[in-house]
Formats: structure tokens, C-alpha cells, sequence
């Protein structure tokens, strides 16, 4: 297979991702839906076709991210090595500008959303959990149905905030009656959390809120609750630079 178009069509495939029926090599960033479901754009490729024919792809859901060349490092030569790599830099450039956008709409999404949302008194998840609403609101969310390719409107929804160490909201995690969770696409995840509880002697990092309220509760320390295992790192080194003298301890 010689067609540079369909060598990295076969690379987006072996990576687990569908590629999209047509693929443009116009160095540009275009958008795909790697589950192949309607109104799934979280996947995205940047393909050069002049010179050596190169790219990367990825996935803004996971952020796998990977690059791919028609030619192997060892069988080129020094210049066309180094444009090789002044095309990834450019492309990973433009990924990470259209990430920040994404991630600003985002951010712009979830200040409304809260805004719009009452405070949360109890919910049946945290019944279930038997837990309490510590700084937590009630409010609606907006799935996409990949199968269907609809937009369905959710009631009764409990938000989960994400704050970087300097407070600023970022994104939501919603969580539905029957204790689905949801996060608002494009949004920030690394080194945001929420708080559980006032820092005095000790933080506590853990991944669920549930999880983190619980343990609150029983030691009475604060808890940043990370949202998932891949966060507890960014998480906990965002809070040892926030608060360099107090003790971190990952609640698995």
C-alpha cells in the first residue's frame, strides 16, 4: 500500500479509532468521530502531503495523541528528518490552539450552567451513597445520543465542579439520578478537583466524589475529590505547590 492517504487511514485504525470516510492532506486540523457514531467529533488529524507525506492524530476524549510518517527515522536523511519534525511541531502547535478554544467554550458552558443551578440539598445518587452535597448544585445537562445522533435534555442533574488550585472554574462533571457521570466535551480534567472540607493538617486526594465525601466525613480531614485515577498525580501535585507544607495522601 503505497496511497500515503490510506497508510495513515490503516495507522488511525490500528490505533482503535475509525477513521472518517475522507481524509484531507491539507495540513490542516480536521475533526472525525473516532467511535464512528454521529456527532462524535472528539477525534481530530493533521495530514502534510507535500515532501515525505506526514501527520499526527489523536482523540481529545483520552488525549491520545500519535504521529505518524510514510517513511521510517532511519531512512531519511538529516534535512528531511528535520522537516519532518518542524511539521509535527506545527501540527502539534495548531492541536493544541484548537484545545484551548475547546477548552474555553467549555469553561464558558459550565460558569453558565452553574450560574443557572440551585443549590443541592440531596439527590438520589448521594442517597445511595449516603453521603452529603458539600458544595454541589441541581441543574439540567445536555447529552448527546451517539446512536441517534439526538440531543436529550436530562432533569434533576447533580454538578460536580472542577476548579484549578486557584479556584477558577473550568468544567463540570454531571451526574445523573441512576448515577450515570457525564463531563462537558472539550473540557479541562488535568489538575482540576473539588473540595471537600477546609486544608488544616493533612489533604486527602481521592477519585470519586462519593469516595471523597465519605472519607471527609469519617477522618474529618479536606478531601480534593480528582475525578478519576489518570488525575490523582496532576491533582496532587497542583496541591503540594498550592500547599507546601502540608501532608497529601492518595485514598485509593
Amino acid at each position: 500500500m503505497n496511497n500515503p492517504i490510506e497508510q495513515f487511514r490503516g495507522a488511525i485504525e490500528s490505533a482503535a479509532l475509525c477513521p472518517p470516510d475522507e481524509i484531507h492532506a491539507d495540513g490542516r486540523l480536521h475533526r472525525f468521530s473516532p467511535s464512528g457514531k454521529r456527532r462524535d467529533d472528539a477525534g481530530w488529524y493533521i495530514l502534510h502531503a507535500d515532501g515525505i507525506p506526514a501527520g499526527v492524530f489523536g482523540d481529545w476524549r483520552t488525549g491520545f495523541q500519535q504521529n505518524w510518517c510514510a517513511k521510517a527515522d532511519m531512512e531519511m536523511t538529516e534535512a528531511e528528518r528535520q522537516a519532518n519534525r518542524t511539521r509535527i511541531k506545527q501540527a502539534q502547535a495548531e492541536r493544541d490552539r484548537e484545545t484551548e478554544r475547546r477548552r474555553s467554550a467549555a469553561a464558558e458552558r459550565a460558569g453558565a450552567m452553574w450560574a443557572a443551578a440551585i443549590p443541592a440539598a440531596t439527590h438520589p445518587y448521594l442517597l445511595r451513597k449516603q453521603v452529603k452535597a458539600c458544595g454541589l448544585r441541581l441543574g439540567q445537562w445536555t447529552k448527546l445520543d451517539h446512536d441517534t445522533g439526538e440531543l436529550l435534555t436530562l432533569d434533576n442533574v447533580l454538578y460536580v465542579p472542577m476548579r484549578d488550585s486557584t479556584g477558577k472554574l473550568h468544567s463540570l462533571q454531571g451526574i445523573t439520578v441512576d448515577g450515570d457521570k457525564h463531563f462537558l466535551p472539550g473540557g479541562r480534567v488535568k489538575g482540576c478537583y473539588h473540595s471537600v472540607g477546609r486544608p488544616s493538617g493533612r489533604l486527602i486526594v481521592a477519585e470519586g466524589y462519593a469516595t471523597g465525601a465519605t472519607v471527609q466525613e469519617a477522618t474529618g480531614d479536606a478531601v480534593a475529590v480528582a475525578f478519576n485515577a489518570g488525575n490523582l498525580e496532576p491533582v496532587a501535585r497542583a496541591l503540594r505547590a498550592k500547599y507546601p507544607c502540608l501532608s497529601i495522601v492518595i485514598a485509593a
